[in-house]
């Protein structure tokens, strides 16, 4: 008995106490190459193009987190994205928020729904999970089509991109350019240090076994919820920075297929990676956008493409190309 606690107190201390990141060289080689590249695209690509991958990238991201790293498949991250863009869009045209104070305010609403309906979902493990976040993604998207503020299919227009605190004018492509890079960038890094933290070590313990996890003394629940909103959170933020991008808060952000795209950059890109997400996401919407002729085939094209690239690249693209470098990526 007396050895099995101590067992059990290697195992909780060892958890705490985050061990520095595999291949901690190759992350920050390419975090830098990400980084540059991010930084020098509008030389050679549309800007507005860039900007879309980039809110899409943080989105996989933070999906990324909670099904990656959290082992929780949820099917309603939509609702996070599409209730950030309403807020911010609302915020920024009917109260006249600067830009900042709109993202902010947005992020905060992604927030409250994400603890809200976590409270409900994390009751729940496996396909009612995912289920349950489905269903209540659906209740947000019908509330949404029904509100007044929403302005149902049409949407909130004209969002005005405003001016930086006050100082920078967002309506320079440029200008709302590097506004969307940082928070790209400042969102992935708070993912990599979460990640990397002791809180990423015990969600990677209750992902891969949570009764171990439970056994050792943690909360899994409130672990799991903590990932949940956190996830939402971020995720909220790139719903909130894509609506002044576009200027533009439809309900197609908050509609399930928005959640079943994320889960495709997810495992596209490499599910449980670091930079995974931001590779998925980059092609399935370079894809979409070079396949836009073909209107509603689109989604068959991706479909084929998705089932090639499982059976190609079981761990996606990141996860194969670390697995030949031998180094996690």
């Amino acid at each position: 008995m007396a050895a099995e606690i101590q067992h059990q107190r290697a195992g909780s201390s060892a958890i705490q106490e985050a061990s520095p990141p595999r291949g901690f060289a190759h992350h920050r080689i390419a975090f830098v190459v990400m980084a540059a590249l991010f930084a020098l695209a509008p030389l050679v690509l549309y800007p507005v193009f860039m900007m879309k991958v980039m809110c899409f990238a943080l989105f996989a991201c933070a999906f990324n987190l909670l099904l990656g790293f959290g082992g929780l498949l949820s099917f309603g991250h939509a609702m996070f994205l599409g209730t950030a863009g309403y807020a911010s869009a609302h915020a920024a045209k009917v109260w006249g928020l600067t830009p900042e104070l709109a993202i902010v305010f947005a992020t905060g609403c992604a927030a409250l729904l994400a603890f809200a309906t976590g409270l409900l979902a994390i009751r729940r493990q496996g396909i009612y999970f995912a289920m349950i976040t489905l269903a209540l993604a659906q209740l947000v998207f019908f509330f949404y089509l029904q509100a007044p503020f929403t302005h149902g299919e049409d949407g909130i227009q004209a969002v005005p991109r405003g001016r930086l605190f006050g100082l920078v004018d967002l309506s320079e492509p440029i200008a709302m350019y590097f506004l969307v890079y940082a928070i790209f960038i400042g969102g992935f890094l708070l993912i990599y240090r979460t990640v990397h933290s002791p809180f990423g070590q015990v969600l990677k313990a209750i992902r891969e076994n949570e009764s171990r996890a439970i056994s050792l003394g943690y909360d899994t629940d409130r672990f799991k919820l903590l990932a949940y909103v956190l996830s939402g959170t971020i995720a909220g933020l790139a719903g909130g920075t894509k609506a002044l991008v576009f200027q533009l808060a439809t309900l197609t952000d908050a509609h399930w297929s928005i959640s079943g795209e994320v889960v495709l950059m997810t495992l596209l890109g490499g599910m449980g990676t670091i930079f995974g997400p931001v590779v998925g996401a980059a092609i399935i919407v370079t894809m979409q956008n070079q396949l836009a002729q073909l209107g509603g085939w689109v989604t068959v094209v991706q479909g084929v493409i998705f089932v090639v690239c499982v059976l190609a690249f079981r761990r996606g693209v990141v996860g194969e190309i670390g697995h030949w470098l031998k180094k996690p990526l």
